[in-house]
């Protein structure tokens, strides 16, 4: 079984800089991928961001390309998500996923963690 733990959200002003971490316990860690999902209130879960966990090949939503940045520390089952020129529109639960070996498939859910952008 695979536990995803996320850390870093908070509120923070338009303009400004988060941190996302998602950190993975369970034996033999080794997903086909890792992404972050975003959820806003009254709206649907919606993609963010993606990392292939052996090529470190990456995706982003249109909304947040040029602005966010997924990244891997793979020696410490950790993905990040850096998020910069955040606006108001960027509020939501962000949930931290990862994929089973060759899956691309999500089966493995964080908590979430709020962000909150303030005008």
């Amino acid at each position: 079984q695979v536990l995803l733990v996320e850390s870093g959200g908070g509120l923070v002003q338009a303009g400004g800089s988060l941190r996302l971490s998602c950190t993975a316990s369970g034996r033999s860690f080794s997903p086909y991928a890792m992404g972050w999902f975003r959820q806003a209130p009254g709206k649907e879960r919606v993609f963010v961001a993606r990392i292939n966990w052996s090529s470190d090949t990456t995706g982003y939503a249109d909304s947040v390309k040029g602005r966010f940045t997924i990244a891997s520390d793979n020696a410490k089952n950790t993905v990040y998500l850096q998020m910069n020129s955040l606006k108001p529109e960027d509020t939501a639960v962000y949930y931290c996923a990862a994929t089973r070996p060759y899956s691309p498939v999500y089966d493995y859910w964080g908590q979430g963690t709020q962000v909150t952008v303030s005008s």
